[in-house]
């Protein structure tokens, strides 16, 4: 993370973890009464989502901190919670959908901990089985170079047994919690994709064996693991690569520790396509044959999609049949022709999920009710 201003709104000033931070970052800050000035800096500049990057604004979250995914009720969603710790990425993906989700993108941290660890042990109470994530609107590594946001979270979850903590990441930024006692109730979790995409379309992210030499750390440690390939990106030979990618995470994995593996297929809304092709003149990604589906998102055609997952799944089956996999949005159709099943309600998918953390995290507590 490369740090070229840091704003502090005023009431969050005194805040400890904002002491932490300006100790760590070492540079002038500038209190403001408002982040619209932020913003409009941020908008003024010829490259807004770059700029954004490099600018971090230290703020109070002043909503919730534990989040339903946002899903849609078009595809079936994993039921997954957001703990909302911050926003946007200081890598630089060409399909992130970041970039156009924020108006502008800014790194924002909330630094009003003590409310968001009080929600927290708030859900703990409840007994309730439930997965958590940090890594939906920001990395959940990224931060840990400025704050150890993400070792805090591993001791607050080891000391429950009904929710588990999913960190997912791109970066190899584990060392901070090598040696934590966890009790299995975090799970390290790597968005993977064949080596030309990380090459060509995500700026600034660790490279495909340093992803995977970070997850074996982790799994020798005592991690449960998970791999998320999302957004799989269709092009000439991307078959054999995906294939490949496969055989090198199980040629440094153990399969028994991993909790699950999802797919799903690059899709956008249309408010992205002009962004990437502003920023990243040389991707090919958002010219292929794509359709409107009922969300509203670009999408491949789904026969595409289907021969692809097919594959992927294939691959995946025969080095570790186990294992679950399970889609990212996507229709019972698509889970019937690439897994031979779909889940049988809106509460399916969560509810494999939720099983398969109980297997493999040791989770105890009431399952939601559905």
């Amino acid at each position: 993370m490369k740090i070229r201003k840091l704003y502090i709104e005023r009431s969050a000033a005194d805040y400890p973890v904002t002491q932490h931070i300006c100790s760590r970052l070492e540079m002038p800050a500038q209190i403001i009464d408002n982040p619209e000035s932020v913003y409009q800096e941020i908008a003024r500049s010829p490259d807004p989502e770059k700029a954004g990057k490099s600018i971090l604004l230290l703020t109070r979250n002043r909503g919730a901190f534990l989040r339903d995914c946002p899903g849609t009720s078009y595809y079936t969603c994993c039921g997954y919670q957001i703990l909302h710790i911050g926003t946007y990425c200081s890598m630089d993906c060409a399909y992130c959908i970041l970039q156009a989700y924020f108006h502008p993108p800014v790194l924002q941290f909330f630094v009003n901990h003590a409310e968001m660890e009080a929600s927290l042990q708030q859900h703990f109470a409840k007994g309730e089985i439930a997965r958590i994530g940090t890594g939906e609107f920001t990395d959940s590594l990224i931060w840990e170079s400025v704050y150890p946001l993400s070792s805090r979270l591993v001791e607050l979850f080891s000391r429950q047994k009904a929710c588990v903590l999913e960190l997912k990441t791109k970066t190899t930024a584990v060392d901070y919690l090598l040696g934590l006692v966890h009790h299995k109730k975090t799970i390290m979790a790597w968005s993977l994709n064949t080596e030309a995409v990380i090459a060509n379309q995500e700026r600034g992210t660790a490279a495909l064996g340093a992803r995977l030499a970070a997850a074996e750390k982790c799994q020798k440690q005592g991690f449960p693991l998970a791999f998320h390939f999302d957004p799989m990106i269709l092009y000439n030979g991307c078959y054999a690569e995906y294939e490949n990618v496969i055989e090198q995470v199980f040629s440094r994995i153990d399969p028994a520790g991993i909790v699950w593996i999802s797919l799903g297929s690059f899709r956008f809304m249309p408010e992205l396509k002009p962004i990437v092709a502003r920023r990243f003149a040389g991707s090919k990604i958002i010219y292929n044959e794509f359709i409107r589906a009922i969300d509203g998102k670009m999408r491949y055609f789904k026969p595409l999609r289907i021969q692809l997952y097919s594959r992927v799944i294939e691959a995946i089956k025969s080095r570790a049949p186990e294992v679950l996999v399970y889609f990212c949005m996507e229709d019972d159709e698509v889970w019937q022709k690439c897994l031979g099943h779909a889940p049988a309600d809106p509460e399916g998918l969560p509810m494999m999920l939720d099983q398969r953390a109980v297997q493999i995290c040791g989770l105890s507590g009431r399952f939601p009710a559905g």
